[in-house]
């Protein structure tokens, strides 16, 4: 029974990402192959991530309000619904207007996959009281990566037998049937689970005003949201334009795509099983990954050849997990613990901001499937950030403040 305990919980988060990474998938494609245009891609890869990272700060404050496991329940059933809509307007509508109702769908599931993000962070250390957290965090990380894998075979099999409307059914259907799961775990757990505080006083802008602060004051905090924000260029413009470079520029079939985002949930594995084994000293972990991800970055920009285009995708995608250690563990050591969750959110926001923008400026600067001119453009400015941080922390090395 405890160990159908703990499938029933890992099973739930495994199918949730792997309907979420369904949606990923699928948007960008159909985007394209109704368009043509690397520009609506972006456009569309813009309205997506927009509204999911700009929830963060506030679904952050929602999950010490409520109850955490209510919140990430209602996260799944409200993309569920989100979903159906979608098919419906999908049936319904031709054209142009069935891809808006598309992309509003996706923009939908990203404000409710942040609500479940962030309540899950908050459940986690209380799921299994008996088992060290440490356990905990790798088996829900194992979940979300075979969710990955998962996602991108199961959207390029689904598009083979269906239209982009049946494979919004399908994601639906995994949302309900994580969700029946999770209802199990919810029944047959004897802990208890945090069940957030009384703050209806309390006005929403206290918590954000304390992480803020935290931002302007902390020493380090800035310069890891910067470094932050220029890996997240490169991220968003190879995200958002990989289907249209891909199968466009390129002229590798949809199946191609779809091997090509599996492999790059792949290597992220290997990558953090790479990082976990490792010793490393100083800031390594950040440049060795920050160089990396420039290298994979320029390949993508420039590739002739679509074994070029893979290898810097793979190093994109890759590398991206690894610099996330690097700032995860820089801000744990930086945060206080008992404002940690507030201020995570609001970083979460500023550090990837810049996907969203890297998005619009392909919708503005790419010619047809050709945005190689637009990623050129964002991995100089990741370079930029890069060595405008290295610069000024020798600059406060060479002239400290005296107090």
């Amino acid at each position: 029974m405890a160990r159908t305990h703990h499938l029933s919980f890992y099973g739930s988060l495994l199918l949730s990402r792997l309907a979420d990474q369904v949606l990923l998938f699928l948007v960008p494609l159909v985007v394209y192959q109704q368009t043509g245009s690397a520009s609506w891609t972006g456009i569309a890869f813009f309205v997506e991530t927009l509204t999911r990272f700009v929830a963060f700060p506030m679904c952050g404050v929602l999950s010490d309000r409520h109850p955490p496991m209510r919140l990430l329940r209602q996260s799944q059933a409200l993309r569920a619904l989100s979903c159906m809509a979608g098919l419906a307007a999908g049936f319904a509508l031709e054209g142009q207007p069935a891809l808006v109702a598309l992309v509003l769908v996706s923009a939908a599931c990203g404000v409710f996959t942040t609500q479940g993000v962030m309540a899950r962070e908050v459940l986690l250390p209380h799921i299994f009281p008996g088992e060290r957290f440490e356990r905990v965090l790798a088996h829900a990380q194992i979940a979300n990566q075979l969710g990955m894998v998962a996602g991108p075979v199961v959207a390029a099999a689904a598009l083979a037998m269906w239209p982009w409307q049946g494979v919004l059914g399908c994601s639906a259907l995994l949302f309900i049937v994580a969700d029946a799961g999770l209802a199990w775990w919810q029944r047959q757990h004897t802990g208890d689970l945090p069940q957030g505080r009384n703050a209806s006083g309390e006005s929403w802008w206290v918590p954000l005003r304390i992480a803020l602060q935290h931002i302007a004051r902390l020493p380090g905090l800035k310069p890891l949201i910067a470094l932050a924000a220029g890996v997240n260029l490169v991220v968003g413009v190879t995200q958002a334009t990989a289907a249209a470079m891909v199968t466009g520029l390129l002229g590798q079939s949809d199946a191609r795509y779809a091997q090509l985002q599996t492999a790059g949930a792949v290597v992220t594995v290997l990558v953090l099983a790479w990082v976990a084994r490792v010793h490393w000293r100083g800031h390594a972990l950040g440049v060795w990954s920050y160089t990396l991800l420039l290298v994979g970055g320029l390949m993508t920009a420039w590739a002739v050849h679509p074994l070029v285009y893979a290898l810097g995708f793979l190093l994109v995608i890759g590398f991206d997990k690894m610099f996330s250690v690097y700032i995860r563990a820089g801000r744990q050591r930086i945060i206080p613990p008992q404002d940690f969750g507030k201020t995570s959110g609001v970083v979460v926001l500023l550090n990837n901001l810049t996907q969203p923008l890297a998005g619009l400026a392909v919708g503005v600067g790419a010619q047809g499937a050709d945005a190689r001119g637009v990623i050129t453009v964002l991995v100089l400015g990741m370079a930029l950030m890069g060595g405008a941080v290295v610069w000024r922390g020798r600059n406060n090395a060479d002239h400290p403040r005296t107090g």
